[in-house]
């Protein structure tokens, strides 16, 4: 499988059905799911559904989450990567990793590398994302790599406000990380 993104740690590459017990493993962990509005996934078959949308995301849209690992050992530590949201007719920004790879800087390192992959190869006109109030640490991602705060809005109809975050190349740009 090709990689579509390299940093300086991290290898990006669509992800596969091969890559359904690692999926699962994160999907099915209660501390990565606390802040994503989401159930566990609860077998294996309900993340081989999930993996399948993600395919079919990569055909529609040419992009989608992405499994991520660690350039050395080749290690599987979550996915990150863009979404389309026909509901709000958005392009956001997401990730999520296991936690024993939480507080290295992956997040913050991979965001950038999204942004500038959205902006310079698929040339995305702005790229959003969306964390609950309550999720600090990805606030904090959004503002290091030089996303603004847009709005507190419901993401489901009659659901919590969360944070939304926005961003297009000329904001990113003066971001030295760029």
């Amino acid at each position: 499988m090709k990689n579509l993104i390299e940093t300086e740690r991290l290898l990006l590459r669509e992800i596969t059905l091969d890559d359904k017990e690692k999926m699962f493993q994160l999907h099915s962990n209660a501390n990565v799911q606390k802040y994503t509005g989401e159930p566990l996934v609860a077998s294996i078959e309900e993340m081989e559904q999930a993996i399948q949308t993600r395919i079919s995301d990569y055909k529609k849209y040419g992009y989608g989450r992405w499994a991520t690992f660690l350039k050395e050992e080749n290690q599987f530590v979550g996915w990150a990567g863009l979404a389309y949201l026909p509901e709000f007719d958005e392009i956001d920004i997401g990730y999520r990793f296991l936690p024993e790879y939480w507080g290295l800087g992956i997040a913050t390192e991979v965001s950038r590398a999204i942004l500038r992959y959205g902006f310079d190869t698929l040339k995305l006109k702005k790229i959003i994302a969306i964390a609950m109030k309550e999720n600090k640490a990805s606030i904090k991602v959004m503002e290091k790599v030089g996303m603004e705060f847009d709005k507190f809005a419901p993401y489901e109809l009659g659901g919590e406000d969360v944070v939304w975050y926005w961003c297009d190349k000329k904001l990113i740009t003066k971001d030295k990380a760029y």
